[in-house]
């Protein structure tokens, strides 16, 4: 009878994560996500310069301290670096888009309307995609997991 608890207890514990990382390893690799979700907060949504900056100091300060938290370092810069290219690309389309409005004398804004519409919510789901994924990649790094961020260039390698 013992053996079927210790068995039943055995299946029902949850996997050991990230066995061979450090507390402190974890706890750098965290600050590199969450640190880019502080800073965007702190500086009004200026998140991609606030962002790369967060990631680039961790990478900096400990890359050669090891392996997990440069990579998450590097994971963090270049999402954030992506995103802030996607929301410069989203700003000048819009700017085209009011400066098509004002040059067709108003008459264009049956066209730019619905597109400049288009282009709040691609800005709405850049956001909430940011905001998501740097929670998820935070909880990663903290659980001693790798994380790849979806959608990003990678620059920093």
């Amino acid at each position: 009878m013992d053996d079927i608890r210790e068995t039943v207890q055995d299946a029902s514990a949850p996997a050991v994560v990230g066995a061979g990382v450090r507390q402190d390893e974890r706890l750098w690799a965290a600050s590199a996500h969450a640190g880019a979700l502080l800073l965007a907060f702190l500086t009004s949504w200026t998140a991609g310069i606030a962002g790369m900056l967060a990631g680039l100091i961790v990478y900096a300060l400990k890359r050669g301290d090891s392996e997990f938290i440069a990579a998450h370092a590097r994971e963090a810069f270049n999402f954030n670096l992506s995103l802030f290219l996607a929301v410069c690309a989203l700003a000048l389309a819009g700017l085209l888009l009011v400066g098509a409005t004002v040059l067709t004398l108003g008459l264009g804004a049956v066209l730019t309307l619905p597109a400049g519409i288009v282009l709040a919510v691609l800005a709405a789901g850049l956001a909430v995609g940011w905001l998501v994924c740097g929670v998820v990649a935070t909880v990663k790094a903290l659980n001693g997991e790798t994380w790849r961020y979806p959608f990003t260039l990678r620059v920093l390698r």
